[in-house]
């Protein structure tokens, strides 16, 4: 039954640092700083940083994780064609 509650949740099986980098493969740290103004995208960002504070700050992460929920679909779909 836990295997079945999952099934539509696009976050399941992920780690932070799958979801960043998938979001800044497919928006760049500019547009991510752009829609989630926070300084370790606007300033030298890097994947390590912004890992860091997202990881002590839960209202900045959950803003990513909403923010590659509502992406999802066409996450997926540019890493598809990326791959073909």
């Amino acid at each position: 039954m836990a295997e079945n509650s999952q099934k539509n949740n696009p976050l399941h099986g992920l780690t932070l640092e799958m979801i960043l980098t998938d979001l800044v493969t497919y928006f760049g740290w500019e547009k991510m700083a752009e829609k989630i103004p926070i300084r370790c995208f606007q300033f030298e960002p890097s994947i390590k940083s912004s890992l860091s504070f997202l990881r002590k700050t839960p209202w900045a992460r959950k803003k990513v994780e909403v923010m590659y929920e509502f992406n999802y679909p066409k996450i997926q779909k540019a890493k598809l064609q990326k791959e073909s």
